[in-house]
């Protein structure tokens, strides 16, 4: 009978060896056109390399991203410098992220003690004392046992599923990693999109409160004008509307000035404050340069893109987990123990016993079959998304590209429709001054100069922003230098 169940078990374990459908997926990146290099989609072609996905010894020697760029840096702004440093070591969201990096890297430590030996051991002390059954008085016998035991097991992992489990594990928390990089490159955004929106509505406020000194003087133009009898109520009143325009526009800027302030100010772990922001104007001409012909494996270092794929990878293990899951499991048991009623003796006289299980999942043979099927929809998923994520990474760089140069040709623009209304407003204050214009001729000029000035230093916060936005599209620097690039700590590598 022990040889007809050992021969029973040696076959089916050979027969669901070699089901098709239990057969185990290796991974493959998967295929997608990529162009050469960004502008440049007549040169695409179908990628399925792998040498630029993440593998073994690029994970491992990878630096954080923070360490591997400082793409902030080329602003050469020293406070936006403190406030991204001080942003990095307080802000909440980022903590937040660094803890679920550790509690991945735990759980693949849990995964890892799979692969070993269980033990466990106690020990116990009991004390008894006999009574009297008829009065229930003690006979003052007091007996004492003392008992020790050991006991061990293991689990053969004949078929890799725990080792799959372990690499699943394994997966998740580097892709975890990726995730807490792509808060901090998020947190460096924001906090630098919030510094230059700082300084651009403080240079408002400096144009709002020249406006508001020039429609002072205009209004006081027009009242010794008035006072002389060379003009008529009507131009003092559009003259006094105009200065109550501008100061009204100015508690608008200082509206959205704090707003912004508060926001910048809880990125650091406090409650909203007036932080002072030393710049008083945005970065005139040019801006840090971009390379052409940017290469398209820039993208293979965004923190987004890289936990795309390596949630990819972990999908493949947990596919081919749940495929041996099906296949017979044996464990291991093993206890060793010993009892005495004299501690001294206790471990005399041990007694041990050794045992061995086997499990037949594939008994549950359509149960395991839908989970299968579920894992592997799991797994097309995950292909579906790592496509997904790196196409709209190409889009975002492209289109910070094509903003990138929009935003100069605007500007170029916008500074020659400047020069000409400060010459038509000049010319129309020499009409009014004269007589040959009325004052609103003159007002409109005016708030066509402002409207102006306005669109010209929003315009170079949009090309300020957009930088920002660039690099992050490129998951840092343009031209990252090499020799910034290190070991990433508290990480997880793939064995």
């Amino acid at each position: 009978m022990k040889n007809i169940l050992k021969t029973g078990t040696i076959l089916s374990m050979l027969m669901l060896a070699g089901c098709s459908s239990l057969s185990e997926v290796s991974y493959d990146r998967p295929d997608m056109t990529m162009p050469a290099s960004w502008g440049q989609s007549t040169d695409s072609a179908t990628r399925n390399d792998t040498g630029n996905d993440i593998g073994t010894d690029d994970t491992a020697t990878r630096a954080e991203i923070l360490a591997q760029t400082g793409w902030w840096k080329n602003f050469d702004d020293p406070q936006l410098n403190r406030l991204i440093a001080r942003a990095l070591e307080t802000n909440n969201d980022l903590a937040a992220a660094t803890i679920k990096v550790r509690q991945a890297q735990l759980t693949a430590g849990l995964a890892e003690d799979a692969l070993y030996l269980d033990l466990s051991a106690g020990s116990d002390i009991s004390t008894s004392r006999q009574f009297d059954s008829e009065d229930g008085r003690s006979n003052g016998d007091i007996t004492r046992s003392y008992g020790v035991d050991a006991g061990i097991s293991y689990e053969l992992d004949l078929w890799g599923k725990l080792g799959h489990d372990y690499d699943a594990a394994k997966w998740e928390a580097l892709a975890t990693l990726e995730d807490r990089e792509s808060t901090a490159l998020s947190l460096i955004g924001t906090t630098a999109t919030l510094y230059w929106q700082a300084v651009y509505y403080q240079q408002r406020l400096d144009i709002a409160q020249a406006s508001i000194d020039y429609a002072q003087q205009t209004l006081d133009l027009v009242d010794v004008q008035y006072a002389s009898g060379s003009t008529s109520s009507l131009e003092v009143n559009e003259a006094r509307s105009n200065l109550e325009n501008q100061r009204a526009a100015y508690t608008q800027i200082e509206q959205s000035l704090t707003e912004t302030k508060n926001a910048l100010s809880i990125l650091f772990n406090q409650p909203p404050s007036d932080i002072e922001i030393t710049r008083k104007t945005l970065p005139a001409g040019m801006l840090p340069a971009i390379p052409e012909g940017l290469p398209s494996g820039l993208l293979d270092r965004r923190p987004d893109v890289r936990a795309a794929e390596l949630r990819l990878r972990e999908s493949v293990e947990e596919l081919n987990s749940v495929k041996t899951s099906l296949l017979p499991t044996i464990s291991l048991t093993g206890t060793l123990g010993s009892s005495s009623d004299q501690l001294r003796n206790l471990l005399s006289n041990p007694v041990g016993t050794l045992g061995a299980s086997l499990a037949l999942p594939f008994l549950n043979w359509n149960e395991g079959q839908l989970n299968i099927k579920v894992s592997e929809a799991e797994y097309e998923q995950a292909i579906a998304e790592f496509r997904q994520t790196t196409y709209q990474a190409m889009a975002d760089v492209e289109n910070a590209l094509s903003a990138r140069t929009n935003y100069d040709r605007r500007a170029e623009r916008l500074e020659a429709a400047l020069a000409a209304s400060l010459n038509a407003e000049a010319i129309y204050e020499t009409r009014f001054r004269s007589g040959a214009v009325a004052m609103q001729d003159w007002l409109d000029a005016q708030e066509d100069r402002r409207t102006t000035e306005e669109t010209v230093l929003e315009n170079q916060l949009d090309r300020i922003t957009n930088l920002i936005t660039l690099y992050q599209a490129l998951g840092g620097d343009a031209t990252p230098d090499a020799s910034q690039s290190g070991a990433a700590t508290d990480q997880v590598s793939p064995t």
